[in-house]
């Protein structure tokens, strides 16, 4: 995972919840690929046609609100979205997407002062957000060293794998 992040933005409104981000109609779904085409459905059904990897998503309040599905980060990792910027996110939805490696980051107030397609460029380990047009900066809530370490093994199933493999290569050594 790159802690460098640059991307265009696409504005979203306050408690956008999880069937909005991946409509529980489809929770059968277990190809990543065709759980992608429906993200962000809930929205509106054009987001995904027109996603572009790469591509940053700026929230209000309270994003990922609703069920605990896993099937929301995953389509929202899948489709290519580098980075969600919200005011605040759910618990549990935040905890999902870390732990699939999905990088989030808290700052109040950002999705008031951006358009759709402002380009950001944001350091996930200074917790640092500026506006390529403006040139203004923003602080955001600092991102953990546990999280980042999670975050930088690509999720939580790769971080322990890695360590796994470490701990027995040190027991055969």
């Amino acid at each position: 995972m790159k802690t460098q992040i640059e991307g265009a933005v696409i504005i979203l409104k306050d408690n956008i919840d999880t069937d909005q981000i991946y409509p529980g109609r489809y929770l059968e779904l277990v190809n990543p690929e065709e759980i992608k085409t429906h993200c962000l459905e809930g929205v509106s059904p054009e987001i995904a046609k027109h996603f572009i990897p790469g591509d940053i998503i700026v929230a209000g309040r309270n994003f990922g609100c609703g069920s605990s599905r896993e099937h929301a980060p995953i389509a929202l990792k899948h489709l290519g979205v580098s980075l969600i910027i919200a005011d605040s996110f759910a618990r549990i939805f935040y905890r999902n997407a870390l732990n699939l490696g999905l990088p989030l980051i808290i700052c109040k107030g950002l999705s008031e002062k951006l358009k759709a397609g402002d380009s950001l460029s944001v350091d996930l380990t200074q917790s640092v957000i500026k506006i390529a047009a403006t040139g203004e900066t923003f602080d955001c809530e600092h991102i953990g060293e546990h999280a980042l370490s999670i975050l930088e093994a690509g999720g939580i199933k790769p971080l322990m794998k890695k360590r796994f493999q470490k701990k027995e290569g040190n027991e055969r050594s």
